[in-house]
This record gives structure tokens, C-alpha cells and sequence, in this order.
């Protein structure tokens, strides 16, 4: 008998994220953009769990239960993990790796590997697959080819080879921000496993010098647009309008671009938390009024 923890609920994850492709779409080039640009749009990138001092889960039984069935968001095990099963269950060929993230650090920085993308062989080529990445997650694969400038619907980004004294293929992803290009993160093929997840995932959550442990981080895309909020402070990137920051004064504040821009039913809403330790933990971020 095949464990639940295996499998994958399909009509429940396209409703979520409002895909109309058919039960079973094939596993083409088409279907796996289409399912990549809904995706990040529809399910929020969000780290309220940590804050709340609860355990991440990644399994896909508590992944489906948390990211479809209530309708939260999560960081990138969860989300990817989700994104690699959908696509295994549809017949793509798909392996999983490790990133070192360089987003905010040099771009010669080794930190550790911390981050989890995929990568999806098509009759096309190989494409890196990466639906969890905060305020720059892709809405499009991006074909595996060095310093080739590819536009997505959110964006241009490249991946950037670099060799190193092994002589693999390594790639350093990047986008085109104000007109300059921005390191997002650093990948090699060394194969990963689920166990190597389950070990990252923990660091990341309980790491007293992790930055989930003590910042609020959530993000989701829409069409044209990208919310970012890092604890009080909203950014919104739209492709007309350029980018704004907006300061969020106490907890409603906070809680209300959560629910309504963020997309994200608070974990207080199907009583698995009291409201009060939420606001609590909301409280320890929030900015207070200066009036």
C-alpha cells in the first residue's frame, strides 16, 4: 500500500491555485510554465510558523495540509517540495539541489547551502524550476544556459556559470534589478535527498542567527506586481509604477497586509493558535507609533 505521505492531492492543488489545464496535463514545457506562474501568485511565501515557535513539517501529508488544504504559505522545503511532487505525479523528470543564497551578501560569499531548487528535464533542455524564493521568486523556468538574459513575467534573470577547481558546472542565478544584476543565489549538482532537506530545514527554523527565527518574511506575486514585507516594512514592486516602501505601524496593520496582500489565512484561523499569540508575536516586530 502506498503511504499517504506519498501522495500527491492534484485536483485539490490545482484549485488552490486556480489552474484550468485539465486533471492531467501533460508534461510539457506549456504546462509547467503555466503551473509555475500560477503557483507563486496563489500560495504566499511566509515564515509565521517560526515566529510562532512551531515546528516546519516536511512531509508532504503536513506540506498538502498546511499550503492547500488552509490556504497558508511557507519557505522554500515547503513550497518546492509541493511544486517537485506535483510535477513527479504528472510524469516530468525532475531532481532536486541545494543553493547558497547570496541575496543581500557578495556574490563571491559561500555561505551555507540553505536553499532548495529544482531542476526539470524537457525534450527542450534542463530548466530550473524555483517557486520559493521570497520577493524574487521566478514565475517562469528559466532554461539551464549560461549567461543567457531570459524574461519571465516578473523580471529578467540569467544564470551565470561558474567553474570551480573541480571542473562541475556550477550557476549563479541573477536578476536584473534598476538595470543592474543581482546575485540571488549559487547552485551545484551534488545530489540532494530528502534527509538533506530535513536537516537544512531544521537549521533554518531553530538557528539562533537564522534570519527566519527572528524576521518576519512573507511574499507572493500577482500580475505585474511583487509584495515583499520584512517585518513592518512593505515593498511593492510594480512593473509601471516602480517600487515603493511603506512602513506598517502596530499589529491590525500588520495583520491586514498579511490577510489581504500577502494572501495568507492567518494561523489563528482555524484555531490551531490562540489570536493573542499571534498579535504577540506580531507585536515584537511591529514599529511603534512614534506619536
Amino acid at each position: 500500500m502506498t503511504s499517504p505521505d506519498t501522495l500527491i492531492d492534484l485536483p485539490a492543488y490545482f484549485a488552490r491555485i486556480g489552474f484550468g489545464g485539465g486533471d492531467r496535463p501533460a508534461p510539457t514545457l506549456d504546462t509547467l510554465r503555466a503551473l509555475h506562474l500560477l503557483h507563486p501568485q496563489a500560495i504566499p511565501f511566509e515564515n509565521l510558523d517560526v515566529l510562532l515557535g512551531r515546528p516546519i513539517r516536511i512531509d508532504l501529508a503536513s506540506i498538502q495540509r498546511k499550503l492547500v488544504m488552509n490556504r497558508r504559505g511557507g519557505y522554500c522545503y515547503e513550497h518546492n517540495l509541493l511544486f517537485r511532487s506535483v510535477l513527479e505525479a504528472l510524469g516530468f523528470r525532475v531532481k532536486s539541489y541545494a543553493g547558497r543564497v547570496l541575496w543581500g551578501r557578495d556574490a563571491s560569499a559561500m555561505p551555507p547551502r540553505s536553499h532548495m531548487l529544482l531542476v526539470v528535464e524537457l525534450d527542450e533542455g534542463a530548466f530550473v524550476a524555483d517557486v520559493g524564493f521570497g520577493g524574487m521568486t521566478l514565475s517562469a523556468p528559466l532554461a539551464l544556459q549560461g549567461g543567457l538574459e531570459q524574461i519571465t513575467p516578473h523580471g529578467a534573470f540569467r544564470l551565470q556559470r561558474i567553474d570551480w577547481d573541480a571542473g562541475l558546472p556550477n550557476y549563479r542565478m541573477e536578476a536584473l534589478i534598476d538595470g543592474t544584476w543581482t546575485a540571488i543565489y549559487r547552485f551545484d549538482f551534488d545530489p540532494q535527498y530528502d534527509i538533506d532537506y530535513e536537516m537544512s530545514n531544521y537549521f533554518v527554523s531553530t538557528y539562533p542567527q537564522s534570519i527566519f527565527v527572528h524576521h518576519l518574511l512573507a511574499a507572493r506575486l500577482a500580475p505585474g506586481r511583487r509584495y515583499g514585507l520584512f517585518d513592518q516594512r512593505l515593498s511593492l514592486h510594480d512593473e509601471r509604477d516602480g517600487t515603493t516602501h511603506r512602513e506598517l505601524i502596530g499589529v491590525e496593520a500588520l495583520r491586514r497586509v498579511l490577510s489581504e496582500d500577502l494572501g495568507i489565512r492567518l494561523p489563528d484561523a482555524d484555531g490551531s493558535i490562540a489570536s493573542s499569540d499571534l498579535d504577540a508575536a506580531l507585536a515584537r516586530l511591529a514599529q511603534s507609533d512614534p506619536a
